[in-house]
């Protein structure tokens, strides 16, 4: 009875290659699963969502064939001045973050690269921004900087001869000798680059650390000056990395949203995207409205994606 179980069942008549690439479907399927439950089957919910009439009331008694499907909701995104103020800020607060980020990484990881005492500790005081919880990180700076009893305006105005307290998280303009400029939005992209730039400076300081310093060290008995051993040695060097940073960067400051909400709720002219999906979905209770701008946040997304894409296979045929 066994011997004829075995004989004829479809494993023991599988050959060798075919098993092996049973046993792969078998290792990927929770994989593959998990990626269609937490990414395909909600996206696909925001394409039906952005094409459909519907609100918050409307889900209990929701279905495929009571939907009522139009394109309004993409229309009125696209004709609506909301949606391209949202993301004239957004690529503003994107563009900025991920500069000043970058920047600021940057420098630090230059100017902390050759040892000296101490230096462990530097970099674990430098990487606090990123490990602290942003809520935390957000309350802090909510304190510091608020206009009845936070240090900044204390300071200002007993020092810096200020007339009276700023609004850093609720003024959108504010002239700075004669020229205005959006604090608010400003104030929030420093928070973002003091929150990301250990991410950076971790990112930079390990390509430094890869780069032969025999290099170096033969460029300087060879009389190369410290700016042409940046310039032309180190320089070339990081170029892929901080590519590829200016790119994940720019797609992560994109879609932000906690940081932003937690200091401003979009207050001060920096409603960005996801805040403005956010409100459409919890002020207006419109479901398609709230997708239509995320769907047409994720297209944006998509092409900044097929980039790194492209991006990175260029890298590998290098």
């Amino acid at each position: 009875m066994t011997s004829s179980t075995r004989r004829f069942s479809p494993w023991a008549r599988m050959t060798r290659a075919q098993r092996e690439n049973l046993n792969g479907h078998l290792l990927t399927a929770p994989t593959l699963l998990v990626i269609l439950a937490i990414v395909i089957v909600p996206f696909l919910a925001v394409i039906v969502f952005a094409f459909a009439d519907l609100r918050l009331v409307d889900i209990p008694y929701m279905n495929l064939g009571n939907i009522e499907w139009t394109l309004d909701n993409i229309i009125g995104a696209m004709e609506s001045k909301a949606f391209w103020g949202a993301l004239g800020t957004t690529i503003a607060y994107a563009t900025l973050t991920t500069l000043g980020a970058i920047v600021c990484g940057l420098v630090i990881a230059l100017a902390i690269r050759r040892p000296f005492r101490g230096r462990g500790v530097v970099r674990a005081l430098l990487l606090v921004p990123y490990v602290l919880p942003v809520i935390a990180a957000a309350t802090i700076w909510r304190t510091m900087l608020n206009p009845q009893y936070g240090l900044i305006n204390a300071f200002g105005l007993e020092f810096l001869g200020w007339d009276r307290p700023i609004g850093f998280l609720n003024t959108s303009t504010y002239e700075v000798f004669g020229v205005s400029i959006p604090l608010t939005l400003l104030t929030v992209v420093a928070f973002e680059v003091w929150k990301t730039t250990p991410l950076t400076f971790l990112f930079i300081t390990a390509r430094l650390q890869s780069i032969p310093g025999d290099i170096e060290e033969a460029a300087a008995l060879d009389g190369a000056s410290s700016r042409k051993i940046l310039t032309q040695i180190v320089g070339p060097q990081l170029r892929a990395v901080v590519l590829l940073l200016i790119l994940l960067r720019f797609i992560w400051s994109f879609q932000s949203f906690n940081d932003i909400y937690l200091l401003t709720g979009g207050a001060g002219g920096t409603q960005v995207m996801a805040v403005k999906v956010y409100t459409e979905l919890i002020t207006r209770a419109d479901i398609g409205s709230a997708a239509s701008y995320g769907l047409l946040m994720s297209v944006i997304l998509a092409v900044l994606l097929v980039f790194y894409v492209l991006l990175s296979r260029r890298k590998e045929t290098l």
